[in-house]
């Protein structure tokens, strides 16, 4: 390699690190926020949750959405990635394990569906054998609000009570730490009843002898289209937030790699060039030496 190729080599690996650079500061801008929304969301998808058990338990409350199959034929699982790459193992993790799952279980279930949230895994798994998708939704960090969650959760809801599947499970990245996202599988219907603190008599925090206006049956299936629906916005959120925690680690690798190759580069440059001085330095000698003898 000689020394115009390694200077232009520099050049573009500076070039990139300034790009990576700026892309990190990007996704720890947008990771703050997000994080405080996830860290602030939590607490409520939990409680509402537990008042739902409650209640339920309480006064024995039957509903479709609360009725768990024993053994469930009609599955849909709903896989998120990003519509984005440059993210690490974030999309692979789940891809993959979408890919794996779908081959353990398809003869398990007379009906195994799938509903895409990013383009990511979608476009991974369209080759490799599964099922068309029922639906593909694209620009979720961008679009992303309880609206949007609300809809999704409205129609999910909507064909699990008219019979369409018998359960409905997440398939997502949910985030840990600025450094660590665990890839988790979630069924969100049927809403499991285990959260109760009646089910635990060492820690109940609920009376069972309150009296509700309206109806426990009415205040039950209120909370329970929320509940879904603030579920569902919450996983959202965990992906989103988790897809910008792991493309800031991603790009602050990337930008810690292009400082070891620019130094790489840059001392191969100046042995080259020491050697070129140091052959021009014994031209010049030996044809002085020639002209005295």
């Amino acid at each position: 390699m000689s020394l115009k190729e390694i200077r232009a080599r520099i050049s573009s690996v500076k070039n990139t690190q300034q790009i990576t650079k700026a892309m990190k500061m990007v996704s720890a801008a947008k990771l703050r926020r997000a994080q405080d929304n996830i860290i602030n969301l939590r607490p409520y998808a939990k409680g509402v949750l537990g008042l739902i058990a409650d209640i339920a338990v309480t006064h024995r409350v039957n509903h479709p959405l609360l009725q768990p199959k024993s053994h469930p034929q009609k599955v849909l699982a709903v896989v998120i990635t990003s519509d984005r790459g440059l993210c690490g193992s974030f999309n692979s993790s789940v891809s993959k394990f979408v890919e794996a799952y779908y081959k353990e279980n398809k003869d398990k279930y007379e009906q195994l569906d799938f509903l895409y949230v990013g383009r990511k895994g979608a476009e991974y798994l369209k080759n490799r054998g599964l099922p068309k998708p029922i639906d593909v939704i694209l620009n979720l960090a961008r679009e992303i609000s309880y609206t949007m969650a609300a809809n999704v959760a409205e129609r999910l809801m909507t064909a699990f009570t008219s019979g369409g599947y018998d359960e409905i499970q997440f398939v997502y990245n949910e985030f840990k730490s600025a450094i660590s996202q665990d890839r988790v599988t979630e069924t969100l219907l049927p809403i499991d009843l285990s959260h109760s603190s009646l089910l635990n008599e060492n820690d109940q925090k609920f009376s069972k002898d309150l009296i509700f206006e309206p109806s426990p049956e009415e205040i039950v299936e209120e909370l329970l289209h929320k509940h879904f629906a603030v579920q569902v916005y919450r996983i959202m959120c965990e992906s989103v937030a988790g897809e910008h925690a792991a493309r800031m680690t991603a790009m602050e690798n990337a930008t810690n790699n292009a400082n070891d190759m620019v130094r790489n580069l840059t001392l191969t440059y100046n042995k080259l060039r020491q050697a070129a001085i140091t052959t021009e330095l014994m031209e010049i000698t030996s044809g002085a030496e020639a002209l005295k003898g």
